[in-house]
């Protein structure tokens, strides 16, 4: 059907892997197009059959992370979800670093699964929000956090919505304002803090008081 999501699950667990893929594809709007163990079937399935999102693992042969880092080397713009039990802070910031657009963790929900393959989709970013809060400390040591300052009362109040997870759309109705001027808000927080997304934007966010 036009509009479908069409995605790929790269994971060397047969089961826990088509467990994925059968939820998924039960829900409207997703078509399954490929399934893989490993690095090298990432990296092929990237190439031939260029999946909207590349859902894959960390932990398989080859690595997920070096499957991450060659797929995006030759194409920066593909999508890529990284599923995972991998809580560590480096495995998440490596993947960030090398361009993956979404971090989750094994044990999330179908639907919620559903929701962030479609928030990446989009062109957002997502980070297990549990995560989120635990990097944001080794984020703002950096010259990140004197750049907060720079913020408004009201764009930090938008990149409080964002480090929790909310869309524009939520953002605006959080605040009575018009989606296209929380949009314009963002341009200016990014700006501002010197990043390129939201992930990095909201990982550069802790509670106001303390900024």
């Amino acid at each position: 059907m036009i509009g479908e999501i069409k995605i790929a699950v790269v994971d060397d667990h047969p089961l826990f892997r088509e467990g994925v893929t059968r939820s998924l594809a039960e829900m409207k709007g997703f078509t399954i197009v490929a399934e893989g163990g490993s690095c090298e079937d990432a990296i092929s399935i990237a190439e031939t059959l260029e999946p909207d999102i590349l859902l894959m693992d960390i932990s398989m042969p080859g690595g997920g992370l070096e499957a991450l880092q060659e797929i995006l080397q030759r194409d920066p713009d593909r999508k890529i979800v990284i599923l995972t039990v991998s809580e560590m802070s480096d495995d998440v910031t490596r993947a960030l670093d090398y361009g993956a657009m979404g971090y989750a963790l094994k044990g999330v929900g179908s639907r919620t699964l559903g929701e962030i393959i479609r928030t990446v989709s989009s062109g957002q970013t997502y980070v297990a929000p549990t995560l989120s809060a635990r990097l944001i400390s080794t984020v703002v040591s950096s010259p990140k956090h004197a750049r907060l300052r720079k913020l408004t009362v009201r764009e930090r109040g938008v990149l409080e919505y964002v480090a929790q997870g909310l869309s524009n759309k939520h953002i605006a109705i959080k605040l009575d304002l018009q989606e296209k001027t929380v949009k314009h808000h963002m341009t200016q927080i990014l700006a501002k803090l010197e990043v390129s997304n939201r992930t990095e934007a909201a990982l550069a966010m802790r509670d106001a008081e303390h900024i």
